[in-house]
């Protein structure tokens, strides 16, 4: 039996709440262990609410690894032009780089170089810079705890800053602190790149987190995405990081975040067979790309 490299298989905890209070919390640790991932992915939108020292415990409990992620809000922009926004972004870096120690995660990604949303025109070269100033401290300062921020590739609804994958090494390039790697999210990258290869190759040992979701959110396999050419891309380089499931409905989420992240029709309404479906759906295609690579 050939082994396939062994990457920590995740789900992103709105999969299974919408928030994180206690409860949902305690429901996200306990569904991602019987589900039988490794890693639950903590969105912080909403780190007012979440009781960090409650969350490590339950993710201790359970042996279950956590990643952090969040987007920023226009009023909290690290890319604007406005110097009181950008510090107001720099804030709510911080304190989430601080709750991402405290949770015990090595992890800290998604769109933390914008705000998450549709922007009407492209980013200045003031903005740019301001997130790259912004970042680099973050980065240096995530040194210190052992966290290595990820820079997700997003379309061009959700940010004007990074939608391709040589666009994200770009910005890493210029942050140039070494523990800034590149986040691949093949739901983004369906609809910004010319195919699902390809940005896995230029980004190489690069990458260092994976979002697996399918072209419409809804169950893996089920829509048009070529899976077996970006699970074989990943095998190719040897990737070992690792890889998480990410979908989302309005059965689960608030409404405001719902409609930020434009959720207008529900493809699932329970995210327990989801989730284990995705399970399978992942090591299948791990397993398959590690035979063809050994061959």
């Amino acid at each position: 039996m050939i082994e396939r490299a062994p990457n920590p298989l995740g789900v992103h905890a709105l999969v299974w709440a919408g928030d994180t209070s206690r409860e949902s919390v305690k429901r996200a640790v306990a569904e991602t262990a019987a589900a039988g991932f490794d890693l639950l992915e903590l969105s912080l939108h909403d780190l007012d609410n979440l009781d960090v020292a409650h969350a490590r415990h339950l993710l201790e409990s359970e042996s279950v690894a956590v990643a952090c992620s969040r987007g920023l809000a226009f009023d909290a922009d690290v890319s604007s032009d406005d110097t009181a926004v950008v510090e107001r972004g720099a804030r709510l870096l911080a304190d989430s780089l601080a709750a991402t120690a405290s949770l015990g995660g090595r992890i800290l990604t998604g769109a933390l170089y914008s705000a998450l949303g549709k922007y009407a025109q492209p980013v200045t070269e003031r903005g740019r810079a301001n997130a790259v100033s912004v970042l680099t401290s973050l980065a240096r300062e995530a040194q210190g705890h052992g966290i290595t921020l990820g820079l997700e590739i997003c379309n061009r609804y959700e940010t004007n800053v990074v939608n391709t994958a040589r666009q994200a090494l770009a910005l890493a390039d210029a942050i140039a602190e070494d523990n800034v790697m590149i986040h691949l999210d093949t739901y983004h990258m369906n609809i910004e790149e010319d195919d699902l290869v390809r940005p896995v190759r230029d980004v190489g040992d690069r990458l260092g987190y994976v979002h697996i979701g399918e072209n419409h959110r809804g169950f893996l396999g089920s829509g048009h995405l070529d899976f077996t050419g970006f699970f074989h891309a990943l095998a190719d380089i040897d990737y070992r990081g690792p890889i998480t499931f990410e979908s989302f409905s309005s059965a689960v989420l608030a409404p405001g975040l719902s409609h930020d992240l434009a959720v207008w029709r529900d493809l699932w309404d329970d995210g327990a067979p989801l989730a284990a479906h995705a399970r399978q759906f992942l090591a299948a295609h791990l397993d398959s790309a590690a035979l063809a690579a050994h061959a």
